[in-house]
């Protein structure tokens, strides 16, 4: 049987993720090739690119994404870079994979789904927790009716470290962090809708940061249009290690997926048990963050696409719009329909 042309994909943006991206298409995706690499950055595209054999590198995102040799662009850009883009791309007629958030507006969210809809391109973004295995077993338990009626649900973020405070940009830690919990909730709970959020949140870490709009401890209480309550926790300070879970409480049972050790092997000693713990995000969730891009290259050949979508990215974002909005009144605050 003859191997199938590998879909031919270009990056754009080449920071920590963009370069993990790369590198999982070169080495570990087979369907796939990497054929050029664009970064503003001068140099930047080169130090992920020449390693891994790609010769091809730009400065200009425009040169990549008029380029004829390449299907579709991974978007691993700084997130206001997004939305922009995204209908850069679908304009050219590439499929695309977006880093998330897809948007930091509604009003942008719906352009961008607008541009791929009218285009006719995939549109995936890199909502990973629903290749991870133990979430996606999870779901599937929810969905065949495992747990009965979703009840209480709970999803959680807590990053091992907060390694420059100052770095931090405001509202962040709802945009960024907790948008992952968000989709993961609405994923859980399929069919419903959220409503309402009441979100508190505090620079508890670093709390001499605080007045320059760190927020870096979070907790997001969201109810759905079927009734369930949801919260969402998120902490950058997990000394021991990289924690994120979620768990379906229902009518008819539980079921919960996530687990910070690196394995179920534990160490019984004199002073306790122990479990050696993930510290980083990509080795959490390495098998994830391949087969999220091994999809795309699917959807992209086959025309079924089974990722997060645009309209999922838009859903998790208006939960985090109204977060931070309840944040600043310290009142529930209503999420915007789709």
């Amino acid at each position: 049987m003859t191997a199938p042309t590998p879909v031919r994909l270009g990056l754009l943006g080449s920071g920590w993720i963009g370069a993990y991206h790369a590198e999982s298409i070169v080495r570990r995706i087979a369907d796939a090739e990497l054929v050029a690499v664009a970064d503003p950055s001068p140099g930047a595209a080169a130090r992920v690119a020449e390693p891994l054999g790609v010769a091809r590198t730009y400065t200009d995102p425009a040169e990549l994404l008029s380029a004829d040799d390449i299907d579709g662009v991974v978007i691993s850009s700084p997130a206001f870079t997004h939305a922009d883009l995204v209908v850069a791309a679908a304009q050219a007629g590439k499929h695309v994979f977006v880093e998330k958030p897809m948007a930091l507006t509604l009003e942008d969210a719906d352009r961008a789904i607008a541009a791929a809809r009218t285009a006719g391109v995939v549109l995936q973004v890199g909502f990973n927790r629903r290749f991870s295995r133990d979430f996606a077993e999870a779901h599937g338990i929810v969905a065949s009716g495992g747990v009965g009626e979703p009840q209480l649900l709970r999803s959680l973020t807590r990053d091992p470290g907060l390694t420059d405070p100052a770095a931090v940009k405001p509202n962040v830690i709802f945009t960024e962090t907790l948008i992952h919990d968000f989709d993961t909730l609405n994923w859980f709970n399929a069919g419903a809708h959220a409503v309402e959020v009441f979100s508190a949140a505090d620079a508890l870490v670093a709390p001499d940061f605080k007045a320059s709009g760190l927020l870096d401890t979070a907790i997001v209480t969201i109810r759905y249009s079927n009734g369930a309550i949801a919260t969402a926790e998120a902490s950058f300070s997990a000394a021991y290690g990289y924690d994120v879970r979620g768990e379906v409480f229902g009518s008819a049972g539980m079921v919960a997926a996530g687990d910070v050790r690196t394995t179920s092997a534990r160490h019984y000693r004199a002073d306790g048990a122990a479990a050696s713990t993930t510290r980083l995000n990509v080795d959490l969730f390495a098998q994830a963050y391949t087969d999220e891009l091994a999809a795309f290259a699917t959807a992209i050949r086959t025309g079924v696409h089974d990722g997060p979508r645009g309209e999922d990215a838009r859903a998790a974002l208006a939960i985090a719009l109204a977060a931070i909005a309840s944040h600043e009144s310290g009142a529930p605050a209503r999420v915007a329909a789709s």
